[in-house]
């Protein structure tokens, strides 16, 4: 049976229970459990992790522990009846456990170790804690160490930081409010700034000597040393080495280790030293042999320094090594150190050794009690402290110290009959009146024990040493009087015995005959003559003697003259026992000298402050003496002297001995009548006071005024104690009569002298220190009656001294702290005197910070004591005095704009800080009846009105979340509990007072906006706690955000008809408080809408406004950032909009106005995705993508849906900032377009918006032009910014506003000079599509098409795709994906590259146009894109796969043209083809011929780096065409099968035929360019193409080719195979250096880059068939991403022969003959002689050459410096290499690619009018010759014979003409290569030679091809002479024959259908022999 359990109720899970029974409770190992019932070894209850689920464990599995409980029965609480500290601990460790495993996930490793660390080490002190074997004074320790990690960890976590009292948390609710701030405060001050250690101390630990050659024993020793000064500061710490170098004692920790003691902060500076004096023990010369000498001697070896400051920097712990110096004479010793510091080099140099000092050092912060506990091992192993000289900064009563320092000097001595100085050694003896010498009193410094002799080192041959060495003599103070110290000099000789002769001796004594020490200072010692036999032990021979030379004893001057030797010492005494002062002993002695009384007392006054604290028992009994002896003569002069050591006491120096004094009153005063004369005494000063014009003295008097009483009191205590309380009444009246005085004193003004008025200060700081004594003798009340008569006598006026009122504020400060006051009685007695003094500051708004202290004081004595009756009664008080005033306070300061000092903002916000909790405080002591008596206290409702206007004001401020620091939760719910206590209170006011006709908006518009920003306050939001947290929340306050949502639902129910002021200006409030996830708040707030639209519907028969402000809200809340991770669930709950209420809807729906309440609900639904998706975008850090897009989305929704300009502008601003953040400069022109758009230009005023001023709408637009010129500037977008120019510039104009058209048309011609001159990267465009439900709403299921970055590859941009959807997979293949896909709840990514397909065409047909112009057209304004998927149709030969193998061509619709707003768009409309395996395989030979014939042409202008791709291109195109390539289309297309079977293709063969013979002819001209730069290594691969290609030849069926090559080579259109149409210079950057850019999708090296296809590897090979090369030879120029072969992971598929017919640099980097197309001013290039070769056997003549023209600088040939040298082996426009100018026709017409213009008509210059060349061109006759580019000479050709029945532009392979079939490269004197071509015109154009300024071209006709369907026709030219042509002007240039030549007929192979000018092919004309030619080598 279960029972409930009495004892057993709380316990800790020991062991886990899976709880797999029935009604089993699942447990962890450590949870807590709650017990409720139990039976028969069973318990029931719960865990307190989640007290909701509730089940039986075994009780054995759980460790009972004890607990008291609270509230028994259905609710009781259990809590841990254990040490609170042990508590807490537990329970932060618990958190933290949770917290500390997601810093592992968040891979924070640093925080994740240091943490683990920190909780082990808590975890052992809980076990020391729970043991309880520790003393009270360790456990005190153990506690503060506990709760330090405690407050580190909460702090690194960012958890709250908890108040504590004693290191045990403290209950908020047992302490005032202001005390818990004041904790607070502590603990943050505490953390953010640690408090600077007034003392500091240096640990030194020596290491080791390193030298090479040391042998002997070393001293070493260590002080600091003040160069400053000239002087050193400490005492010397001293240790020995052993003949290694290291420590003799290393067992011995304090032998080697000292620590310099109490260094205040004004010793770490630079100019203080630590300085290391290096002694030998040894021979005299370091050098001398061993048994040179046996006598040890001590002499110099070395001396070290390092200033402190290079400690200060780091403070390491490694061992420092300091270099060792030696001075270079002797004599320099003594100052060695002094010369190092000061860099006098020429004196000191390294020891011949070279030595080096290892020493560890390190300097600690802290007094020595502080240090001693964090550094107890160093203590616990032993370290030596070595002392400051003297007395430190802060002398401590009951320290015994007599030390005497002695300073060895120097000394001057006589040669004494030798002919060298001596070597002379002192040694010292200390020796008692006995004349015995005192054994162990001479200290040679820290870390060596004192000894009782002293051998000083030894100077080689100085008769003049000098030591200064210094010896501490700690004699006791009893073995002082006749003492004396006695200094032997001996000369050490250096001969083999060694000995040491005696020769003189000097004395001092300690102590003079009047009993005063031997005076600080130095002294010169008279040196005695003696013999090494004399006996000195006999004392009283010599102590008659002289001892100084500034004393003579007797009549000794005989002794004086004898002697000229002299020896010198500075002595230093430093004892507590001992004076040197002779003032200090008369006072003492006065007895002895009644008449020296009153001139001893004077002399006081001038004895140093630290003989009189040594003396102090001493002086005071002397000074009471006194007075007892003659009061009436001395009492004036003993209370002066009183005054003085009173005063003494309170300088810092002293500070400690004002205890000393203490004791003194309490115990050994005894001046039972002393209290008349010092009251007399003190009245009489009192009294003087208002009349003496010197204060100074006063002032001193009043200063020591608490002593003055403690004197008072104590004397009458012991004067009543010995008379029984006699003259107890005079007594009173005596101290009421001077405190009379005192009130006359402090009630004067000041009245132009300041003087009155210190004085009144200086009273007043130190009285209340006498409210104690007082106390001592009179009643409490009546002490508080005294205090509050003589504080009331304060006159209140404000206007006097600032300083005097500041000090009247501390003396209130003082009072309230005082222990007077912490009396009810006599605190009810001064507390109207304090309210009323602080009303008058706070009225004046001075002195703040002391206000608010003193404010604090008050309420926190209240607290204690607040169910007392007294308390009720004070609170009345200070609500009537205070709370008005304590508001306005408030309000003042926390208006006042943040000072800009850090110290002073923080001070600033202590006193906000402190006023805010003394007005909690005093709310929360507040009851009913102190409210109600506060609401009755208002005479009228204005007041009334005012006053809660006021608090509901302060109360929103103290909700800001700048309050309180943000770790003060407690606080925040402190203050919260009282806010919404006292608005409960207010609200019944409101509701009495101003409803109906006494509505007030402004009140109740408050009170809302107070309850709806309570709510909303992040410290309420109880979602975002630890269950731990929300649990103790809940338990102690409840949701205070239900509590305040029932109140603003009972109130809005109240307003009635006054509702309509509320709409729609509450709606954004009360949708702020519904958006927070608590059930039952919504529950109460939803309705309101409902009554909302309902009145707004009354009111105007719509709900607009509602809708309006609901969807303005909804977005200024998302761009606040409001909510969190919860937020999304939140959304899905309420959305559609509130939801999980149907209650709402269902009202609607029954509403009239149903329909426009659900079209509002599905408005703002729409909206609140976007948003949603917005404000999940915006967490992320970078700007990407997605950030973009679906800004993009959220603006076009505002545009389009909602039609909200303002709304739409602020997202145009949103995305401009993203775009120029992500440095997208076109997009952002773009964007900031949309807004100009909006705008004309008129003067209509615009309002100040964003970041725009008032201005009008002119100028606004004015800058936007600008602001977008500038960014199409930057995006090198500059063609629109021309249009941009123009306009703005039409605008100037038409206001005459000539200075800035002027600018803005320099600024146009600019843009011009950039899109000639600078580099323009053509970039990649990729479609991307995003497939499943997870994606954000704006890309779900959508496909995009994007426009990647300069350089980017597909490679890149899908890892960027995928780094900005982490969770996305990448589809690897191009196909359409299904239903599964869209639906998934996953998210899809497929991306792949495709071409853009120029919209106009115009411009890129143009012939002449210079390519950085077209390139712009090519990747700007584009709709179009397109990719291309092969793949098999039918059945698959696998003979021959070309067969079969078709290519589905995608062109995809956008739904806005790119570069836009948005670097992509989506796709709106998708298309499909299908491609026929003949059109396949025409577009791959036209592309591969493309290729080539660039390849050859950079080759040939020396536009290539290395001749590598070319090598690679022919290698793979012959290669693969021997191995079957090219012969495969053959095999299916020219066989008869095929052409029966489709008789449409018939053109389509022919085409497919002519292409494959271009190709040999481009092959056989590559061949022949190839051979003049091949290198010479790779000759023989040379000659194997070359065998290879006749291979090729015969397999194409082409017998006669290599004859007919000679004559007929490749057709080039212009002459040449060029790269380029316009001026060189634009290629070049502007400093001549290459620009390398990316690679094109053509361009990869090859390397085999199928191995990552998702193909199989028999695609891969069709691929490699496809293109008639192998995969590994041609590789290189055969890639281009394609949808059908790319796996995503991979940058390049397919051949772009199958993948795509469009030009690759149509969506690739430029490539060099799309960036250079042949310009009309083609340069002439001259025929290059060529070497006879294997093809070309015959030499040809001289006299045949072609001569050619010289080329002006404008020609110079350029490479283009944005293309890599594989970039430039493609080029994918087919028109500009065009063959045939009827297949431009058919390329353009057929696929749709993208290709460029055909040639125009050219004018030629010649040299006589009656001779012209004309030249073929398909262009049409209106066309105009361009203009010849005036830096280039014009040329004339020779005339030449022609043939044109026989020219057809439509021929194959004759549309331009060649004077051989090799490249003629030509070098002129100025330019490295220049080409000459003549072209015909259809339509008798005139003609012209014109120009290139870097292309080669070749002279010569041609005859048209043969029409043969089964063979190749014949090839052959018409070779064409010139001779060297004159310059002649553009103007004499000869008109063209009036007759064009008539057009040949076409091939049947053609197509006639394609031919541009619609004309047909006629059968050629039979051609004559070619005559043999030879290339001119210039």
């Amino acid at each position: 049976m279960w029972i409930p359990t009495e004892h057993e109720k709380y316990g800790v899970v020991i062991a886990s229970f899976r709880g797999t029974i029935p009604y089993g409770l699942s447990l962890e190992i450590g949870d807590t459990v709650q017990i409720l019932e139990k039976c028969d070894g069973w318990y029931r209850g719960f865990a307190l992790k989640n007290p909701n689920i509730k089940g039986i464990f075994p009780s054995s599995y759980v460790h009972l522990k004890n607990a008291c409980v609270k509230n028994k029965g259905q609710f009781e609480m259990v809590i841990p009846s254990e040490d609170s500290v042990i508590t807490e601990m537990t329970s932060t460790l618990r958190d933290w456990g949770t917290m500390w495993k997601q810093l592992y996930v968040r891979n924070e490793g640093d925080l994740f170790h240091r943490l683990w660390h920190i909780m082990n080490e808590i975890l052992d002190l809980r076990r020391q804690v729970l043991v309880g074997h520790l003393t009270h004074d360790r456990m005190k320790d153990v506690k503060r160490h506990i709760t330090a990690r405690l407050d580190w960890g909460n702090e690194q976590l960012g958890l709250d930081l908890v108040p504590r009292k004693e290191y045990a948390m403290v209950d908020p609710e047992d302490i005032s409010i202001t005390e818990l701030y004041r904790l607070m405060e502590h603990r943050h001050r505490k953390k953010d700034t640690p408090v600077q250690a007034s003392s500091h101390h240096l640990f030194v630990q020596m290491k080791s000597l390193m030298c090479s050659n040391l042998g002997e024993e070393l001293e070493v020793i260590f002080s600091l040393f003040d160069s400053k000064e000239n002087r050193p500061i400490s005492e010397r710490f001293f240790l020995r080495l052993n003949r290694n170098g290291l420590p003799k004692a290393p067992d011995k920790p304090e032998r080697h280790c000292s620590l310099f003691v109490d260094l205040g902060s004004s010793e770490l500076r630079k100019d203080i030293y630590i300085t290391v004096h290096i002694i030998r023990i040894g021979r005299m010369g370091a050098g001398e042999k061993k048994n040179a000498c046996s006598v040890q001697y001590r002499r110099p070896f070395g001396c070290a320094v390092l200033s402190i400051a290079d400690l200060l920097a780091g403070e390491t712990k490694d061992d420092l090594i300091l270099k060792v110096y030696m001075c270079n004479t002797e004599s320099e010793w003594y100052q060695i150190h002094e010369n190092i510091i000061k860099k006098l080099n020429a004196r000191y140099n390294l020891t011949g050794s070279n030595a080096g000092l290892a020493v560890s050092l390190q300097l600690l912060h802290g007094d020595i009690e502080q240090i001693r506990r964090e550094y107890s091992s160093v203590f616990s192993h032993g370290v030596s402290i070595t002392r400051k000289l003297g007395f430190s900064n802060i002398i401590m009563p009951g320290e015994m110290r007599n030390d005497l320092y002695i300073t060895i000097e120097r000394g001057e001595f006589e040669k004494g009959g030798k002919s060298v100085a001596r070597n002379v050694e002192v040694t010292m003896f200390i020796v008692d009146s006995s004349g015995q010498t005192l054994k162990d009193f001479i200290s040679f410094g820290s870390g060596e024990p004192p000894a009782s002799e002293y051998h000083s080192f030894v100077l080689y041959h100085n008769n003049s040493p000098r030591w200064s060495e210094l010896l501490k003599l700690p004699i006791p103070v009893d073995k002082f009087r006749g003492a004396h110290i006695r200094f032997e000099f001996r000369h050490c000789s250096t001969k083999e015995k060694g000995e040491k002769k005696l020769f003189g001796f000097s004395f001092v004594p300690l102590m003079q005959e009047d009993g005063r020490t031997l005076p600080d200072g130095t002294h010169e010692l008279i040196v005695h003559k003696c013999e090494e036999n004399t006996n000195l032990q006999d004392i009283t021979r010599y102590l008659k003697l002289p001892f100084s030379k500034g004393i003579f004893l007797g009549n000794n001057n005989q002794a004086m003259k004898a002697t000229k030797e002299s020896f010198w010492i500075t002595s230093f005494l430093c004892s507590t026992k001992l004076t040197q002062n002779g003032d200090m002993l008369d006072l003492l002695k006065w007895r002895t000298h009644p008449d020296k009384i009153t001139g001893c007392l004077s002399k006081l006054k001038e004895i140093d402050g630290s003989e009189i604290v040594k003396f102090l028992q001493d002086t005071l009994d002397t000074l009471f003496g006194i007075l007892d002896e003659n009061s009436q003569k001395y009492g004036s002069k003993v209370f002066d002297s009183l005054v003085h050591i009173i005063n003494l006491l309170q300088d810092s120096k002293f500070h400690h001995f004002k205890p000393v004094m203490d004791t003194y009153i309490e115990s050994h005063f005894a001046g039972a009548l002393a209290y008349r004369d010092l009251i007399k005494v003190l009245k009489w000063y009192v009294d003087r006071i208002t009349e003496a014009e010197r204060q100074e003295h006063i002032q001193e008097v009043l200063k020591a005024q608490e002593y003055i009483f403690k004197y008072i009191v104590q004397s009458r205590r012991l004067f009543s104690l010995a008379t029984g309380g006699q003259n107890e009444e005079e007594f009173r009246c005596c101290i009421q009569e001077l405190l009379m005085s005192v009130r006359f004193f402090l009630s004067q003004e000041s009245k132009g002298s300041g003087a009155l008025s210190q004085s009144q200060a200086v009273f007043l700081s130190s009285f209340p220190a006498v409210y104690s004594e007082l106390l001592k003798l009179f009643d409490v009340r009546e002490v508080a009656n005294l205090v509050q008569d003589t504080l009331g006598s304060l006159p209140t006026i404000m206007h006097v001294d600032d300083s005097l009122q500041a000090i009247k504020l501390q003396c209130i400060g003082k009072t309230v702290e005082s222990q007077l006051y912490t009396n009810p009685d006599s605190r009810y007695i001064l507390l109207p005197v304090v309210l009323h003094h602080l009303h008058i500051h706070l009225q004046e708004q001075k002195d703040l910070i002391m206000c608010a202290r003193i404010l604090s004081n008050v309420f926190c004595l209240i607290k204690k004591n607040s169910s007392e009756k007294s308390v009720l009664e004070e609170i009345d008080v200070i609500v009537a005095s205070l709370l008005d005033i304590l508001l306005r306070t408030i309000l003042e300061i926390t208006s006042r704009p943040q000072p800009s000092s850090s110290a002073i903002r923080l001070q600033f916000q202590d006193v906000t800080g402190e006023f805010v909790a003394c007005l909690l405080s005093l709310l929360r002591q507040m009851t009913d009846r102190h409210y109600q008596q506060l609401l009755d206290s208002f005479n009228t409702k204005e007041e009334l009105r005012d006053f809660l206007l006021q608090i509901f004001t302060v109360f929103r401020i103290l909700i800001r979340p700048e309050m309180f620091p943000k770790d003060w939760t407690v606080m925040r719910l402190v203050a919260n509990n009282v806010i919404i206590t006292t608005v409960l209170y207010l609200s019944d006011a409101l509701r009495k007072n101003f409803l109906n006709e006494n509505f007030d908006y402004k009140i109740w518009d408050s009170y809302f906006y107070l309850a709806v920003i309570f709510i909303n306050q992040l410290c309420l939001q109880l979602e975002m706690f630890t269950s731990s947290k929300k649990k103790k929340v809940l338990e102690k306050y409840g949701d205070m955000r239900v509590t305040m949502g029932c109140e603003i639902f009972s109130m809005w129910q109240n307003l009635g008809e006054h509702k309509l002021h509320f709409i729609p200006a509450l709606i954004g409030p009360f949708l702020e408080v519904t958006l927070i996830p608590q059930p039952d708040l919504r529950n109460v707030m939803i309705p309101i809408f409902h009554d909302m639209m309902d009145w707004e519907q009354r009111r105007s028969g719509n709900f607009k406004q509602v809708e309006a402000k609901l969807i303005d809200k909804l977005d200024s809340l998302m761009s606040e950032g409001k909510g969190d991770e919860t937020y999304r669930e939140l959304f899905n709950s309420i959305i559609p909009l509130f939801g999980p209420y149907p209650s709402l809807l269902k009202k609607i729906e029954r509403e009239t106005w149903r329909e426009s309440g659900v079209s509002l609900i599905a408005t703002v639904t729409r909206l609140m995705e976007r948003l949603l998706d917005y404000r999940d975008c915006m967490k992320m850090g970078e700007v990407d993508g997605k950030k973009i897009g679906c800004t993009v989305s959220l603006l076009n929704f505002y545009k389009t849906e909602l039609n909200k300009e303002e709304m739409y502008i602020r997202y145009i601003h949103k995305l401009y900032d993203l775009h120029l953040k992500a440095q997208n400069f076109t997009e952002a022109a773009y964007t900031l377009l949309l807004y100009d758009e909006l705008l004309e230009w008129s003067d209509r005023p615009l309002r100040e918006f964003l970041t725009y001023p008032m201005q009008t709408e002119w100028q606004r637009k004015e800058h936007l032009h600008l602001t977008i010129i500038q960014n199409f500037d930057r995006g090198k977008c500059w063609e629109n910014g021309i249009i941009l120019c123009r306009k703005i510039a039409e605008q100037y104009e038409s206001y005459y506003d000539y200075r800035n058209l002027s600018k803005m048309r320099m600024m146009e011609a600019s843009l011009y000079d950039k899109i000639m001159d600078q580099q323009r990267l053509e970039p990649e465009f990729f479609r991307v599509g995003f497939y499943g439900k997870k994606f954000p709403f704006f890309l779900r299921n959508k496909e995009f098409v994007c426009r990647g970055h300069d350089y980017e590859r597909l490679e890149a941009f899908q890892q960027r795709m995928l780094n900005e959807f982490p969770h996305a997979i990448a589809m690897q293949h191009a196909n359409q994906p299904d239903e599964t896909i869209f639906q998934a709840e996953a998210q899809y990514l497929q991306i792949y590259a495709v071409t853009p397909i120029p919209e106009s065409q115009e411009v890129l047909q143009r012939e002449g146009v210079p390519d950085n112009i077209k390139s712009f057209y090519k990747v700007n304004h584009i709709w179009k894109f397109r990719y291309d998927r092969p793949f098999h149709k039918g059945t698959k030969d696998k003979e021959n796969e070309f067969k079969s193998l078709w290519v589905e061509r995608t062109s995809l619709y956008l739904v806005q043209s790119l570069p836009g707003i948005s670097r992509w768009f989506e796709v709106e409309k998708r298309e499909v083809v299908e491609m026929s395996p003949l059109e396949n395989a025409i577009e791959v030979l036209e592309n591969k011929n493309q290729q080539l014939k660039t390849l050859i042409s950079q080759c040939q202008t020396r536009q290539m780096q290395n001749i590598n791709p070319l090598t690679m291109c022919l290698n793979g195109v012959i290669d693969a065409a021997v191995n079957g390539g090219v012969s495969r289309y053959q095999e299916a297309f020219f066989v008869k099968e095929y052409i029966l079977s489709h008789p449409e293709d018939g053109e389509k063969i022919a085409r497919l035929r002519e292409l494959m013979l271009e190709q040999a002819q481009i092959l056989e001209f590559g061949l022949a360019v190839h051979e003049k730069f091949v290198p010479q290594d790779m000759r023989p691969l040379h000659k194997k193409l070359v065998d290879q290609f006749f291979v090729m030849k015969s397999s194409l069926g082409i017998q006669e080719f290599s004859a007919c090559m000679q004559a007929s080579p490749v057709h080039f259109p212009n002459g040449s195979p060029r790269v380029c149409r316009n001026s060189a210079p634009a290629s070049m950057s502007p400093d001549g250096t290459r620009v390398i850019p990316r690679r094109s999708p053509l361009s990869y090296p090859a390397v085999n880059r199928y191995s990552s296809s998702s193909l199989s590897s028999q695609a891969s090979a069709e691929v490699s068939n496809i293109t008639g090369q192998s995969e590994s030879s041609d590789e290189v120029f055969n890639m281009q991403p394609s949808p059908s072969t790319s796996s995503l992971s991979s940058t390049h598929s397919a051949s772009p022969n199958v993948t795509s017919s469009a030009p690759s640099s149509a969506r690739a980097s430029p490539l060099l003959s799309d960036k250079h197309k042949h310009s009309r001013e083609n340069s002439c290039l001259s025929p290059r002689e060529r070497p006879c070769s294997a093809i070309y056997p015959t030499p040809v003549e001289p006299s045949q050459r072609l001569l050619f023209n010289h080329i002006g600088d404008g020609a110079l040939p350029r490479s283009d410096p944005n293309l890599s040298a594989p970039e430039k082996a493609v080029n994918p426009t087919p028109s500009s290499w065009s063959l045939d100018s009827g297949k431009e026709a058919k390329n353009m017409s057929d696929s749709g690619k993208l290709i460029s213009p055909p040639v125009p008509p050219r004018p030629t210059q010649t040299a006589s009018p009656a001779r012209h060349t004309t030249s073929v061109s398909p262009s049409p006759a209106g066309r105009s010759p361009l203009k010849q580019q005036g830096s280039v000479q014009s040329f004339t050709p020779s005339p030449v014979d022609y043939h044109s029945p026989g020219l057809t532009s439509n021929s194959p392979v004759l549309s331009g003409s060649y004077s051989s079939g090799i490249s003629s490269l030509s070098r002129c004197s100025m330019s490295e290569t220049s080409g000459f071509e003549n072209q015909v015109n259809e339509q008798a154009a005139p003609v012209s030679v014109s120009v290139s300024l870097s292309l080669s071209g070749y002279g010569g006709q041609e005859e048209p091809a043969r029409k043969d369907s089964k063979t190749p026709p014949p090839y052959s030219v018409y070779e064409r002479t010139l001779r060297r042509p004159g310059p002649l002007p553009h103007s004499l240039s000869i008109p063209a024959a009036a007759e064009p030549p008539a057009l040949p007929p076409k091939p049947p192979a053609a197509r006639s259908s394609h031919l541009e000018n619609g004309t047909r092919r006629t059968e050629p004309g039979p051609r004559p022999r070619p005559l043999p030619r030879k290339v001119s080598q210039l």
